[in-house]
């Protein structure tokens, strides 16, 4: 096994190749020789580099329209299986709040934690942050949005939710299956937003696409993430390479250079040159 301080960056490439396409820790150790141990200190490493560079690139952004979601997830076990002591010390669900820009589908902004009105604030206080100017934001009916959005924008956003109707399953069998969708509420919380944007698709899809790339969001299995710190920075390294390494398929290029925050597609080996 080849340990994190003799990795040449031909193996780091390697590693982080496999990350960043959805293989779990044990695959790579398998694909790359590199040891589990290294790969985790690489992971931690490229991903607080990763989340330094984004935080201090992703600005004025020329976003117009936003969608924001949260997707769940969870570290060391579920909630029922932990006790009372490990919750509290952040371990068991863990949410993943994100904005996708409909337009340039650049996440502009994403916050690990829970799914509390405290982690609301934050997100779109970080989120306000970011915009260089009026913008049209879609929110699930979740109830912390509403006073963060407030408190982040003023008066000065177009800004609707959107909620799902959902019908109840009849036949417990399918319980891993989508449940029917039987309509969509939509209501005006602020400016004029128009009916036309109102909408949670492109953040939606992103989720999908969050599942399908990093192997610690995939339902059902044995890799789920053991540390929260490990999971935010598999989370950063994954919006690295989606907003500036990943050629979207409508776009034919990446959502960075679609929204002017870059001029090229990133090889994994310039992500991985961020810890230079």
């Amino acid at each position: 096994m080849v340990r994190m301080n003799r990795l040449s960056t031909a193996k780091r490439v390697a590693v982080v190749s496999g990350l960043v396409e959805g293989c779990s820790i044990r695959s790579t150790v398998r694909m790359t020789g590199v040891s589990k141990n290294a790969i985790s200190r690489l992971l931690l490493e490229l991903g607080s580099a990763c989340t330094k560079y984004q935080d201090g690139t992703l600005r004025d952004l020329p976003c117009k329209r936003l969608q924001c979601d949260e997707i769940w997830s969870f570290v060391a076990g579920k909630d029922n299986n932990l006790s009372a002591e490990k919750r509290e010390q952040g371990l068991g669900s863990v949410w993943t709040w994100a904005a996708i820009d409909a337009d340039t589908k650049l996440i502009a902004s994403w916050l690990v934690g829970s799914r509390d009105a405290e982690s609301a604030h934050e997100f779109m206080q970080d989120v306000a942050g970011r915009l260089r100017g009026r913008v049209q934001l879609t929110t699930d009916g979740h109830r912390p949005y509403l006073e963060a959005v407030e408190a982040a924008f003023g008066a000065d956003i177009d800004y609707a939710t959107l909620q799902k109707i959902y019908g109840n399953e009849p036949n417990p069998e399918k319980r891993y299956s989508p449940a029917i969708c039987l309509g969509c509420k939509v209501e005006t919380i602020a400016g004029d937003p128009n009916p036309k944007h109102i909408s949670r698709s492109y953040v939606e899809r992103q989720n999908l696409t969050m599942r399908m790339s990093m192997r610690r969001f995939t339902r059902l299995t044995n890799a789920f993430s053991k540390k929260v710190e490990n999971h935010a920075a598999a989370v950063a390294l994954y919006f690295m390479y989606y907003n500036f390494g990943r050629v979207h398929q409508t776009l034919r290029v990446t959502p960075a250079m679609e929204a002017g925050v870059a001029n090229h597609v990133w090889s994994i080996a310039e992500i991985v040159g961020l810890l230079n």
